[in-house]
């Protein structure tokens, strides 16, 4: 696990200094080591965090001829197999390490034909002297970042956006556009980042770039095509394909450990790794505790149980590095104790699995149709689906018509079109945990530049025309794949760990584990028993029955409490009073707002936070800037502390 970053610019004379500031920004990702290669028209910069072949793998890795090298970022799991092949296709391994493979591989078959061969998560960049060109590509789910820009004659490409803040050429402009629909999200849902120019390079794809020119390939994207496996045979292939899969992923030469809640997805994966260690978190307000039955099922295990606690004053001091690391305001809650998680992890292990993944490709959100658990409901409905599609379509439509009535949601959503309503995690229909902003009330509190008519189901619409010939649940499955998944919970799983120079695994985001989920029957996936009830079958096998069938927590945080708490409630007044806010937002709307939701029941803390978030994002990249990066460019003070001890690894 790694860092890198690329240019490509033949008018800068003095690349080794460029590049070394660039790659100065992510020695957080990389505090054992670095590398870079020059020439006259590139410069690529690495750095580097040790996991295999600890004292020969140093990047960037050469040919036999050093016409071709390679950055990487990431873990290719199977590549023992590939390297077996290539040395006997005649090609000579100068080190142990996974990257390798990449580049004789790229040599051997090609960018196409190595991206179908390998499993795992990556970012990788090759220059080939031979062509000048300079080719990239990105894993299937896009679980490890690679951001790009093309403009003004320069080609700049990167794990993270605050090395281009370094480039000399580099304008930083706010994109105006991103902010509404931040705002509908949580999180920017377009592929232009918020830094003007910038791009998030696509999950599933590869590209070449060559004097000035880019191309860019597709390579994999989900399909759905449903098998025709019994429900036990799914449920023996899952665990079969889990078991082998872990196999792979608990390859490494420093230690592995494992994040472990309450939950079926970190208890299932965990059990089969059966690691020395696990990791679990909890906060101070005893109402958000996972911990507890964490530490019931390691103490049956025999594993080394570590719990940690988030403090809020903590928390609240803490959150602008948080979005410092996270280089676009993301304001999922769930940042803050992952913080803390991969905190306390990366004092005992370098590397940790984790449950991302399991409920897109398992099907374990209730919006994919679980709305109601009264039964009736549920029995009600599922007749109704009987009815020509045809049917099913309008009778939705006058149901939406309809004053609220018990099951009304439940009913709606599993017959209408999900293209029609479906707007991810935006939304969410439960009171406890109430929706962000809709498109009216985001352009209301904006300043007019600000304010355009994107609205989140529209953004989704390339997407829904991809999958129009499958069902509503794995219509939903795949827009969550490449926009919930892809820009929210990939986004802090990889920058929050690497903050704490931490390889964050994530096992059911394995192509095999989705090639199989993508074909089990949906049936199988949500009916009337439970979401993701194949999966759950599945953990079964080897968890008590009590823990394959709890309900999907996520990573709940306090923040209607915090929010209520008046030194909290004046920190966030503090910033929304500050005057750059209002060339943003409409001042006396978002003060309004948060002093209602403060002297009222907190029913609008989702927006308030968004708001804050931003606000944090923005203050550090645009009015803060340089006393951003003497503050938090660095190597956390943990991992630091290792390092002194000569214990980093």
């Amino acid at each position: 696990m790694c860092g890198i970053v690329a240019f490509y610019d033949p008018k800068i004379n003095d690349k080794q200094k460029v590049i070394g500031k660039m790659m100065a920004t992510i020695k957080h990702r990389g505090p054992s080591s670095d590398g870079f290669y020059t020439n006259d028209e590139v410069a690529l910069g690495f750095r580097r965090l040790s996991i295999i072949d600890l004292r020969g793998g140093a990047q960037p890795i050469y040919n036999e001829d050093h016409t071709r090298s390679v950055l990487f970022n990431g873990e290719i799991y199977n590549y023992k197999f590939l390297r077996k092949e290539l040395i006997e296709a005649g090609h000579i391994f100068t080190t142990k390490a996974d990257t390798e493979v990449l580049l004789h591989g790229y040599e051997e078959w090609g960018m196409d034909g190595l991206l179908k061969r390998v499993r795992g998560m990556f970012a990788f960049i090759i220059w080939d002297e031979n062509n000048k060109t300079l080719y990239g590509a990105r894993d299937f789910f896009g679980i490890k970042p690679l951001y790009y820009s093309n403009q003004d004659d320069h080609f700049l490409v990167g794990s993270e956006l605050k090395s281009f803040l370094e480039f000399p050429k580099f304008k930083r402009k706010l994109n105006a556009k991103a902010v509404k629909p931040y705002l509908m999200n949580q999180y920017n849902d377009l592929e232009e980042t918020f830094f003007k120019g910038v791009y998030r390079f696509p999950a599933g794809h590869w590209f070449e770039y060559k004097a000035g020119r880019m191309k860019i390939h597709q390579y994999w994207d989900a399909e759905y095509k449903e098998n025709s496996l019994s429900f036990e045979e799914t449920i023996k292939k899952i665990d079969e394909d889990l078991r082998e899969t872990i196999d792979l992923y608990r390859n490494a030469d420093v230690k592995v450990g494992a994040f472990l809640s309450e939950g079926v997805d970190s208890s299932y994966l965990t059990t089969l790794l059966n690691p020395d260690n696990v990791f679990s978190i909890k906060f101070d307000d005893s109402t958000y505790d996972e911990s507890v039955k964490a530490q019931i099922l390691a103490k049956h295990n025999g594993w080394n149980f570590f719990s940690g606690k988030v403090n809020a004053d903590e928390a609240m001091r803490d959150f602008p590095e948080m979005q410092y690391h996270m280089d676009e305001p993301d304001a999922n809650p769930s940042i803050i104790p992952l913080w803390y998680l991969c905190k306390l992890a990366r004092k005992h292990v370098t590397v940790a699995l984790s449950g991302e993944g399991a409920d897109e490709l398992f099907a374990g959100y209730v919006n994919y149709g679980m709305h109601t658990h009264n039964d009736f409901i549920k029995v009600f409905t599922s007749k109704l689906q009987k009815l020509p599609k045809r049917s099913q379509y309008k009778l939705a439509h006058k149901i939406k018509k309809l004053p609220h009535f018990l099951g009304k949601v439940h009913i709606y959503t599993n017959l209408a079109k999900p293209s029609e309503f479906y707007v991810g995690q935006s939304v969410i229909y439960d009171m406890d945990y109430p929706t962000i902003f809709t498109s009216k009330d985001a352009n209301s509190i904006l300043q007019k530049q600000y304010q355009n008519d994107l609205t989140v189901n529209g953004i989704y619409q390339k997407d829904f025309k991809k999958v129009k010939n499958v069902d509503r649940v794995k219509q939903m499955q795949y827009i969550d794949l490449h926009h919930f998944m892809l820009n929210d919970i990939e986004q802090k799983a990889d920058k929050i760990s690497m903050a704490h120079s931490l390889e964050l695994r994530v096992p059911y985001l394995d192509k095999r584990i989705a090639e199989l989920a993508n074909t089990i029957p949906t049936k199988y996936l949500v009916n009337k028993y439970d979401t993701k009830y194949a999966l759950r079958k599945a953990a079964e096998k080897v968890l008590p029955d009590e823990w394959a069938k709890r309900p999907k927590l996520g990573f709940p945080t306090p923040i209607k409490q915090w929010l209520k708490e008046e030194r909290f409630y004046k920190q966030v007044r503090n910033l929304f009073t500050e005057e750059f806010v209002n060339n943003i937002f409409d001042q006396k709307k978002i003060v309004k707002l948060l002093d209602q939701n403060y002297q009222g029941d907190g029913s609008h803390r989702r927006q308030i936070w968004t708001i804050y978030t931003f606000l944090v994002w923005y203050k550090l990249f645009f009015i803060d800037y340089e006393n951003t990066v003497e503050k938090y460019q660095r190597v956390q003070p943990e991992v630091d502390s290792l390092i002194k001890q000569g214990r980093l690894l």
